[in-house]
């Protein structure tokens, strides 16, 4: 798995029934996804969810035929390592079929844990004509060698954005976007020389490149970066080289709490509390943050939580525990699919141009739209670290222009 495929957030939590103030408190987040038509609407933990039998799951031989429903293959891992993560995704996707009322789709899972080729295979046998999924970037090629012959696209719940391709839509949350959107902001509010911490590979490359990229559309001076390697100290030797080199007025810190805090009480040391701190989307429900005085006043952004706790609050009511974070997208997969369904027939293909809508969703996370890269540009809102609390600055729009 690419060290930057997915974030993974939730704790175990006891059984309960669904009650209708569930019901009523997630129906506004529900309407039906689209922007310019209708509107319906990861940090690593051991506490991880257990695995929910879910409804969606269908046996993978001998479905049923199918004059009035589509069929939609669901490809995750629902066992092994990632099984619990793919779970609530699974989950979720159940959750929206129950709370829209759906008759018209029939969704299969299919575990990729055994083999993402055999499961695309599997699907593609079955007669499903979309596929939403799969979880982990590395499992793409896989599954797009078994779905394209039969010109069936892929909603991938990854967010790597270099998996995109005509056929394989990335609906995950891209970091690069958040590092842009923080950077626009701290430009309009006073930053002009901006430095940076990366850690070594491919998270710590597209977060540079994403540095350099908003900089160059947004105006400001990149005056020096370090990298270090992740999973020990050298990120404060980095901080420590990066604040003698000095020169400049703001510090991208691309890595998570821990390591963040390490970094800012290096580049804060010795007179330089002024400097402004910018994290990425992986301080995106982090609260040991707000307890540290080192960032205090840092600046990151990301997908609001305003619907996600209604949705983790029904959820809970109705799996008997809380959801990983990335299983708002299983949710809106299926209202995407759903809002698709009033102009598809049964047994055509997947009508994917529709997916292109300029004005774009409205998703549990917000709006979000894919452009013609297949890549799902999302709506955030920027955060700041302020005595103790961490408080939204800015807004996500709640909307696309043209």
């Amino acid at each position: 798995m690419k060290d930057m495929d997915f974030r993974i957030s939730a704790a175990a939590s006891s059984r309960s029934g669904f009650g209708r103030a569930a019901r009523n408190a997630l129906a506004a987040a529900i309407g039906a996804v689209v922007l310019a038509g209708c509107s319906v609407i990861p940090k690593t933990q051991t506490d991880a969810p257990p695995p929910v039998a879910s409804p969606t799951a269908q046996p993978t031989t001998g479905l049923p035929t199918d004059d009035t429903r589509h069929r939609v293959a669901l490809l995750l891992p629902t066992s092994g390592n990632t099984g619990a993560v793919g779970q609530s995704l699974a989950n979720a996707t159940t959750m929206a079929l129950l709370d829209t009322n759906a008759n018209n789709l029939r969704i299969t899972t299919y575990d990729t844990s055994t083999g993402a080729a055999a499961a695309a295979r599997q699907a593609i046998a079955d007669g499903n004509k979309l596929i939403l999924g799969p979880l982990l970037a590395d499992n793409v090629p896989a599954v797009q060698a078994a779905a394209r012959p039969a010109r069936v696209p892929a909603i991938a719940f990854s967010n790597d954005a270099s998996v995109a391709s005509a056929d394989v839509l990335v609906m995950g949350h891209i970091p690069e976007q958040s590092i842009r959107r923080t950077v626009r902001y701290a430009r309009s509010n006073g930053s002009n020389r901006f430095s940076a911490l990366l850690p070594d590979g491919d998270y710590g490359q597209k977060s540079f490149s994403a540095l350099q990229n908003a900089l160059r559309d947004y105006g400001g001076q990149l005056i020096s970066s370090e990298t270090y390697a992740r999973g020990n100290t050298s990120i404060v030797s980095a901080a420590q080289r990066l604040r003698s080199s000095g020169g400049y007025d703001t510090v991208l810190i691309a890595d998570g709490a821990r390591l963040a805090t390490q970094a800012a009480g290096q580049l804060r040391s010795d007179g330089a509390s002024g400097v402004r701190l910018l994290g990425t989307e992986l301080w995106s429900g982090e609260a040991s943050l707000a307890q540290s005085s080192n960032v205090n006043g840092a600046l990151f952004s990301a997908v609001s939580d305003g619907r996600f706790r209604r949705f983790a609050d029904s959820y809970k009511q109705r799996f008997g525990n809380k959801p990983y974070r990335i299983a708002t997208l299983g949710y809106d997969a299926v209202l995407l699919t759903l809002r698709v369904a009033r102009d598809w027939r049964v047994g055509d293909p997947f009508p994917k141009s529709q997916l292109y809508d300029r004005g774009g969703f409205l998703g549990v996370d917000g709006a979000f739209r894919f452009n013609r890269q297949g890549i799902a540009e999302r709506a955030l809102e920027v955060r700041e670290i302020r005595s103790g609390e961490i408080v939204q600055v800015d807004a996500a729009p709640q909307s696309f222009g043209s």
